[in-house]
């Protein structure tokens, strides 16, 4: 297939920009169709996404029986709050204790729960966290400010086509009585991939 230099050089350098310029050309052309792009990123923005997974998170801080159920069987208790489909069919739950820290990584490519977190951080698929996350992570959790004791293991979780994590961070101190709707508000994407914690309230 031909380079078309001509065309790069038209494309603006700041990236929303670049973004709109490319919709815009590939429409005129009528290889996509605005409908169907407006409905998929409101689905990814309304639909699926970290929300998701920070109901999963506070039901299961709030909900002892249903907290077992997501460890031993994390795909059917996502699907009973209505979370599945595009790779999120095979979840797995593990949960951050005080002597525990798990966090997540696919070492190959960026497999991912989408259904739970939404679409992947660019970091999470770039080189130097999928080789640092397994050689290092307490270095790579300290760049995202989290810090653990030295008696905290660490446990990395290597994310694959067949397994998809779910990290259930610990659910912070102050927040006794709170309803699961005010708790899903301090659960993070980067806290249920494990380099992150739960926001304090």
């Amino acid at each position: 297939m031909p380079h078309d230099d001509h065309a790069h050089s038209l494309l603006p350098s700041e990236p929303a920009l670049r973004v709109k310029a490319l919709e815009t050309l590939l429409t005129r052309k009528g290889l996509i169709d605005p409908a169907a792009l407006d409905t998929i990123i409101d689905t990814y923005a309304h639909k699926v996404g970290p929300r998701n997974g920070a109901a999963v998170v506070a039901r299961a801080w709030t909900d002892p029986a249903f907290r077992d159920r997501l460890l031993s069987d994390g795909t059917s208790a996502v699907a009973e709050m209505g979370f599945t489909g595009r790779q999120g069919e095979h979840v797995t739950a593990v949960e951050n204790t005080e002597d525990t820290h798990n966090m997540v990584v696919c070492t190959l490519c960026s497999c991912y729960p989408w259904s739970l977190l939404g679409i992947p951080p660019g970091w999470y698929k770039s080189d130097a966290y999928r080789a640092r996350a397994v050689r290092e992570p307490r270095g790579v959790l300290a760049e995202f400010g989290v810090t653990l004791p030295h008696s905290t293991k660490v446990r990395v979780w290597d994310s694959t086509a067949e397994i998809r994590y779910l990290v259930i961070p610990r659910r912070p101190n102050g927040t006794e009585g709170w309803s699961p709707e005010d708790l899903a508000t301090l659960v993070t994407r980067d806290s249920m991939i494990g380099c992150g914690e739960a926001r304090r309230p």
